[in-house]
């Protein structure tokens, strides 16, 4: 199964509380954390929601 590699870019800093909990809920607590989550529409969905923070790529 393909996994997104989801890397914040951007302070959560001045965003909504709903936007810093689903940084939060993906793993992401500073600047420069990389996490790695499998492709599934629930990530795609939190993913879709702070794309404006994040960058992803695809990994094997």
């Amino acid at each position: 199964m393909p996994r997104l590699k989801v890397t914040q870019v951007r302070s959560k800093v001045g965003y909504a509380p709903e936007q810093r909990d689903t940084l939060r809920s993906l793993g992401l607590k500073r600047i420069g954390d990389v996490v790695v989550k499998e492709d599934r529409p629930e990530i795609r969905g939190m993913v879709f929601a702070v794309r404006h923070l994040i960058k992803v790529e695809e990994v094997e």
